[in-house]
């Protein structure tokens, strides 16, 4: 995943000449900064992005890499429906929902998400085994997989053991959940 674009690969991506994105940089409409001692150019990809859909220009390949994709299992269409109003699909989320380990397999496989947040009420044993079949697998090896744990739960600390980022015991406020997910974006996304 490029994080920093020249006006060359800038120009492909928007299928313009190299001259057009120089301009889109003078003007500032695109930011980015000056290569020092050099007139050359680097656009960051957020600010690529960001420009892209200001203008209503398609996102390429830039697309789908530009979501943060949040797999839900086992949750409840209550809170579902809140953690999509807390980090809204038109700001860079995209989600699936899955209701058992089997689906949730299928889900993780061909969605490839960044995140994933398991409900143990779905059943305690299945949410733990789905955690540790995807923590044996080298692709979720950097996936964020949270816990909604019952307030009954020994301790979220323990729930690391099963491959687990962290939990939350119920009942917690969604938006704590949201925050945390959006730190750990953050967070991910300064150290790639």
């Amino acid at each position: 995943m490029k994080k920093v674009f020249t006006t060359g690969q800038v120009a492909k991506i928007c299928k313009v000449a190299p001259r057009t994105v120089s301009k889109w940089f003078d003007s500032g409409r695109l930011r980015g900064y000056r290569i020092p001692g050099s007139q050359d150019r680097r656009i960051p990809r957020e600010q690529l992005i960001r420009f892209l859909k200001e203008h209503g220009m398609p996102l390429g390949e830039l697309e789908e890499e530009g979501w943060h994709k949040i797999l839900l299992i086992g949750t409840e269409k209550i809170f579902t429906d809140r953690i999509k109003e807390l980090l809204p699909e038109d700001e860079d989320f995209k989600y699936e929902v899955a209701s058992s380990g089997f689906e949730a397999g299928i889900q993780a496989e061909s969605f490839h998400p960044d995140t994933i947040v398991i409900d143990l009420a779905m059943g305690r044993s299945e949410g733990l085994q789905i955690a540790q079949n995807l923590r044996r697998n080298i692709a979720y090896e950097s996936t964020v997989i949270i816990a909604m744990a019952s307030e009954d739960e020994a301790s979220p600390e323990a729930l690391s053991q099963f491959g687990f980022n962290e939990a939350f015991k119920k009942p917690f406020d969604t938006a704590l959940l949201s925050e945390r997910i959006q730190t750990m974006i953050d967070e991910k996304r300064e150290n790639n």
